[in-house]
């Protein structure tokens, strides 16, 4: 088949993040949505063992990424992209927030 389609709501989630890579079949990239609940705060992680780069696109809400301690505001459409090994992490306000987020090495 040339296609999968899943529907990320449909989808086990973890912390509010849903992986999409295994139900979507993906072979060499990564795919996930991340509904944040307001004033949540993610972990702060790289992916240096990985190699993977990462891109986070802000669909719904506002939120700050701290890269490598500097902080990263975001608004609706913005899209940040952190290499492999910088440290990241996402915190959100009062109205909370719904990334895409895509990873390949």
């Amino acid at each position: 088949m040339s296609y999968t389609k899943v529907n990320y709501e449909e989808t086990e989630s973890t912390q509010g993040l849903h992986f999409l890579r295994d139900p979507l079949g993906c072979e060499d990239h990564g795919v996930s949505v991340l509904d944040a609940e307001p004033n949540w705060d993610g972990f702060e992680h790289d992916h240096a063992d990985e190699g993977e780069e990462e891109v986070y696109v802000l669909v719904d809400g506002a939120a700050t990424i701290t890269v490598d301690d500097e902080d990263v505001a975001m608004d609706v459409g913005d899209a940040v992209r952190v290499s492999p090994g910088t440290t990241r992490q996402i915190t959100t306000g009062d109205e909370g927030a719904q990334f895409v987020i895509t990873g390949a090495p």
